[in-house]
């Protein structure tokens, strides 16, 4: 059975994938809305297929059907639950939307050009007589809270990609500990292919806040990494402390999943008049996976 070093390295790998998807920042100008609902709709394609082949049907043959459901409604229901509780922002037809306590005001600044707003506004035009430290200690006002709103902002997608990379990373630990390392490997190879899509979606808007390209490829892998490695973790060790818990434990991450791609995945991909491309490559990153399973497990 492959140790907790082994599965540390694989979600690792997995959630690197991330950072690969936050590449075409570099050129995100020439980024159309018909690739970047493409992209979310063949992320939802693959989540689904790991999470019916790659969790739900293995858990059965583990487990009871019964188990395995009640794991799915927990999972599905504990990420309904992790909306409201995390704050964070994610982008759903033609706006950003707050959740979890995420305010109305923190989807308006996304929706800005990043400038700074009405502050910045009133500190160029306020005083024009004033002496120059007055001007000196605005100006640093400003700034500092142009810093604090960029680093807010990030930390608010960086929830919203906490939330999808969680139970990815649960999934490839549950396996991992149940025996099931062909199915491990499946699922991290998915959820890597399925990160590249994600990252990309996430990290286009995030370089809208003003942060540079470096700093958003570096902040996207880590949203990735992260989460994934101490979930993955916490997977293996929860399931190899109780012999038996995969049906269950399967079942609620392919829940968790399956929640990420009809609560946001879904409707952020059809509100740019492209449903039909993103309903293309929804189809495409389903048998994307079928196929990765079936050569993978041959």
């Amino acid at each position: 059975m492959t140790g907790i070093v082994g599965v540390v390295t694989v979600s690792s790998i997995a959630g690197v994938a991330t950072g690969l998807g936050a590449l075409p920042v570099f050129v995100r100008h020439r980024v159309t809305h018909r690739v970047y609902d493409a992209a979310l709709g063949l992320a939802a394609g693959l989540m689904v297929a790991a999470s019916v082949f790659g969790l739900i049907v293995p858990g059965m043959e583990e487990g009871t059907l019964s188990a395995v459901m009640v794991g799915l409604l927990l999972g599905g229901g504990a990420l309904l639950a992790g909306n409201y509780a995390i704050p964070h922002l994610h982008a759903q037809y033609r706006a950003w939307l707050p959740e979890g306590g995420a305010t109305g005001g923190d989807a308006a600044v996304m929706a800005s050009d990043g400038t700074g707003g009405p502050d910045r506004e009133r500190s160029e035009f306020a005083d024009p007589a004033g002496s120059t430290d007055s001007v000196g200690a605005a100006e640093s006002a400003d700034a500092a809270a142009e810093r604090e709103g960029i680093l807010r902002k990030a930390l608010l997608i960086g929830g919203a990609i906490t939330l999808h990379n969680a139970p990815e990373g649960l999934a490839i630990g549950v396996a991992f500990a149940s025996g099931l390392e062909e199915v491990a490997l499946v699922l991290a190879v998915v959820i890597g292919l399925q990160n590249v899509p994600d990252g990309f979606a996430f990290a286009v808007p995030m370089a809208e806040t003003g942060m540079s390209n470096l700093r958003v490829i570096w902040y996207t892998t880590l949203s990735g990494v992260v989460p994934q490695v101490v979930a993955s973790v916490f997977g293996f060790l929860l399931v190899g402390l109780a012999a038996g818990l995969f049906p269950v434990a399967s079942g609620f991450a392919a829940g968790a999943m399956l929640a990420v791609v009809f609560r946001e995945l879904i409707p952020s991909s059809h509100g740019h008049g492209h449903a039909d491309a993103a309903t293309g490559a929804f189809l495409v990153g389903f048998v994307l996976l079928v196929v990765v399973d079936a050569v993978v497990v041959v």
